[in-house]
């Protein structure tokens, strides 16, 4: 009777180990920092809230576009992204740029500026039409990263990072924007949240 009882024990273990290898998958290291909601202005002159991004994953960084260094290469590299997520047949995937200087990044400045890349606007959101403190303090209460523009200066000190965003709104990741982008390891977090 012992015997029994302990095989259907082990029995019962098996099918539940067996079940959890057959769930959803997880990104490892998830951050689950939760992104507060949010309504600002796109390249449209549209309003783009948190709530656009319900039910869809998404990647977000930090751009300007008087940037003399790492801006450039970052939205190229964004842009290579997007077009990897076409070619992989991802639906439901958006791209969102937040400015880190609103007052001289109005929504056309952006849109001429994201142009000379040749995005695709359908999924991809070029953020502005907020104060500066104001960017900074979002930027640093969900993202976990510096935006800061020097008194009398005309360039701002911020991050570098594409963020992994999930449905609900948690960022997930986060990874260079700037050098080496991991896009295989992007692309197959993106899957995994997709699959869940």
């Amino acid at each position: 009777m012992k015997k029994l009882k302990l095989s259907a024990a082990a029995i019962i273990f098996g099918t539940i180990l067996l079940l959890a290898a057959c769930g959803p998958g997880k990104v490892p290291d998830a951050k689950n920092w939760d992104v507060d909601s949010f309504t600002f202005t796109d390249q449209d002159r549209e309003p783009f809230s948190k709530s656009d991004l319900k039910g869809k994953v998404w990647v977000a960084d930090f751009i300007f576009t008087n940037c003399e260094t790492v801006c450039l290469p970052m939205t190229s590299n964004m842009a290579k992204l997007q077009e990897r997520v076409k070619e992989e047949g991802l639906a439901d995937v958006e791209f969102v740029s937040f400015s880190v200087d609103p007052e001289m990044d109005t929504p056309d400045v952006l849109k001429k500026y994201a142009s000379t890349f040749h995005v695709d606007f359908s999924n991809w959101h070029f953020l502005t039409g907020y104060g500066q403190k104001e960017i900074e303090q979002f930027a640093m209460e969900n993202f976990k990263t510096i935006v800061q523009k020097p008194k009398e200066q005309d360039q701002v000190i911020h991050g570098t990072d594409f963020y992994l965003v999930d449905q609900d709104g948690k960022i997930i990741r986060y990874y260079t924007g700037l050098n080496k982008i991991p896009m295989d390891e992007i692309i197959k977090h993106i899957k995994i949240l997709q699959s869940n």
